[in-house]
């Protein structure tokens, strides 16, 4: 069995080419974020570094360590469905083969044994292809988030001997747990409708695609209901659980929905005249051919489209509550010295300073039995609490800022999900002081990624320190004054960079979606190049399995060129069916949110890629397996 199986992989290498680049790519990812991901388990802090670096480096390494764990789960994901729909397509292109198989005497067990003989030997080979090629996938991940800002400079990953099983088992686990479901169905089939593409064997739409893909639509309907009201973690892995389930469903469902939609795409396909409608003809009768190819695109546009959708409308969301909550006329940001002058402006009314101190505040928490003490750094301000409840319309959800004086604290919108016991006082250490401080409110949650941390007096804060520290100013402008020349006498007086309200609260903006961005670059940006290979690779495996196909359409009268051309036109139509239910996918994950902004510039370059990518592929397939005289490959299938 095992020289009838190597035998079978040299004839047909081409065929075979993709599931091992399939595996060794999902090898690959796996490998290299789950050793990334370790490496962030314990951060590296230089000596000597302050403690609001030094907590904004340990924040960088949980943040990272967050987004490698969706990677390794992304990435797992990503192999299981691309190596699996792989491998069954490698068995549903070899349906006729392994029938003659079982016509000359092969019993259906012999015939699952070749084939899982066959998937460790691809196995095989893919992972120790993935495990060479995991290492400078590695190294490409940790130069990314140290690029991208969430690890430090200093920052490195190396090799672990460790990661090897957990690369063999995903990689032989995979290809085994792809091919196992094909060869049962292949084992079940009579011979003789495989040959002849009859009965059970023309049959697409199996049991098994039937239970997965409803069941899939049916773990994804609540998900997007839950997602009207999650908050920014919970929208993004709603998004992430939606986007796959749905890939996964539409996926499944495909030969159900490839033919409708190739219908409605006939009329535009029969007005390219003959070419036009071959392509629709092989549309609709490739079925199994069109969905294998169309699931990994329909993967790729779910994920790319519904996260980045997810985190624009996220940022959208944030900039509406921004100017909802801000009752002012214009934001300057200086220095706390510069803020003290802005009240002496002429058509000042109201001048509200945040004051970003470098004082500690240490917090006790409790949470299911637990205690522990955590020192904040970050995300303490100063304000005065009559001015900032003048041009905040943020209230408390519990306590009062009126009473934010002396020796007391406020537990801001950014820790308010946090288990801090508010009856043990928090202790600040400013300077060389240390300070009890009494807990007198808590802020409620807002959208916003790094919101304040703690709210202190203006009084408790030494003026020197005051002085020096990082200020933003709400203004608001005397009744009867023009806005534009109070904002010209605040520039006059170099009291700091001034912008309106909604300026400012669109800059606030601008920095979440690039911070989103980073985040989309890390989280998809090697799975998505993942998935787009799988189409390349899906693609390449169709058309070098069709060259009886070409050569029996050239025998009939159409020339190489004209048979190249209805392979690209009928590539074309199932990359556009393959972003339309990708498409309505992503939707489905953006639907539960209350603002939505749709990524139109990704879309517009991920179709345009789709399109080019899949375009050369197929037109360089198509090419290649048009180049023998069509008659001896028409006489070789005969």
């Amino acid at each position: 069995m095992l020289s009838l199986s190597w035998g079978t992989l040299r004839e047909r290498r081409w065929l075979f080419a993709g599931a091992v680049s399939a595996v060794a790519l999902g090898v690959a990812l796996v490998q290299s974020s789950l050793l990334t991901l370790v490496a962030t388990g314990e951060p590296q802090i230089p000596p000597g570094t302050s403690g609001r670096e030094a907590e904004q480096i340990r924040e960088g390494y949980v943040g990272a360590a967050t987004l490698l764990g969706m990677t390794v789960l992304l990435a797992a994901f990503l192999a299981v469905f691309i190596v699996g729909s792989t491998f069954a397509f490698t068995v549903a292109q070899r349906r006729r083969d392994l029938a003659l198989l079982r016509l000359a005497g092969g019993s259906r067990r012999q015939l699952v044994v070749l084939l899982l003989t066959e998937a460790l030997l691809l196995g095989l080979a893919g992972t120790v292809l993935g495990v060479l090629l995991g290492v400078p996938a590695m190294w490409a991940q940790a130069w990314l988030l140290v690029r991208l800002g969430f690890l430090p400079g200093h920052f490195t990953v190396g090799w672990s001997a460790g990661v090897l099983p957990v690369s063999a088992g995903v990689g032989l686990g995979v290809a085994v747990c792809g091919v196992l479901a094909a060869a049962l169905r292949a084992a079940r089939l009579r011979p003789l409708d495989a040959v002849r593409d009859s009965g059970a064997a023309a049959r697409v739409m199996t049991a098994g695609r039937w239970l997965v893909g409803l069941s899939c639509l049916a773990l994804a309907a609540p998900l997007v209901v839950a997602g009207q009201s999650a908050d920014f973690l919970g929208a993004l892995l709603v998004a992430m659980a939606v986007s796959m389930l749905g890939a996964v469903a539409f996926s499944m469902l495909s030969p159900l929905l490839v033919p409708p939609a190739g219908w409605v795409l006939g009329s535009a396909l029969r007005r390219a005249g003959v070419l036009g409608e071959l392509a629709e003809a092989n549309l609709r009768e490739g079925t199994r051919r069109s969905a294998a190819t169309a699931a990994p695109l329909i993967v790729l546009v779910a994920l790319t489209a519904g996260f980045a959708g997810t985190l624009d409308s996220l940022a959208a969301a944030t900039g509406v509550e921004i100017r909802r909550l801000t009752a002012g006329d214009l934001v300057v940001e200086s220095t706390g010295a510069q803020a003290a002058r802005l009240r002496q402006i002429p058509g000042v009314a109201v001048a509200s300073t945040r004051l970003s101190v470098e004082i500690s505040i240490r917090a006790e928490h409790r949470e299911e039995g637990r205690t522990w003490r955590h020192t904040y750094h970050s995300g303490i301000v100063a304000i005065d609490p009559d001015a900032y409840q003048r041009t905040q319309r943020l209230r408390p959800a519990a306590g009062s800022l009126d009473r934010l004086r002396g020796a007391t604290v406020a537990i801001g919108p950014g820790l308010a999900a946090e288990p801090i016991r508010r009856k043990v006082p928090p202790v600040a250490r400013i300077g060389d002081r240390r300070v009890r401080l009494r807990i007198v409110a808590v802020m409620p949650e807002v959208l916003e990624n790094g919101a304040d941390a703690f709210l202190v007096p203006r009084e408790l804060i030494p003026d020197e320190l005051a002085a020096r520290s990082a200020a933003e100013t709400i203004v608001q402008v005397a009744p009867g004054a023009s806005v534009q020349e109070v904002a010209a006498r605040i520039r006059a007086a170099d009291l700091g960079t001034v912008r309106t309200v909604s300026e400012w609260a669109d800059a606030r903006v601008a920095a979440q979606t690039r911070g989103n961005r980073d985040i989309m670059l890390v989280l998809l940006g090697m799975s998505g190049l993942y998935a787009a290979i799988a189409v390349v690779n899906a693609l390449v495996m169709a058309g070098a399995e069709r060259r009886t196909e070409f050569a029996v359409a050239r025998l009939t009268g159409l020339s190489r060129g004209q048979v190249v051309r209805a392979a690209l036109v009928e590539s074309c139509a199932v990359i556009a069916i393959g972003l339309l239910l990708g498409g309505l996918v992503a939707a489905a994950a953006l639907s539960g949110l209350q603002v939505i902004a749709v990524p139109w510039t990704l879309l517009f370059w991920l179709a345009a890629g789709a399109f080019l990518v899949g375009g050369a592929t197929t037109v360089l397939t198509a090419w290649w397996a048009t180049r023998p005289a069509p008659v001896t490959l028409a006489a070789a299938r005969e």
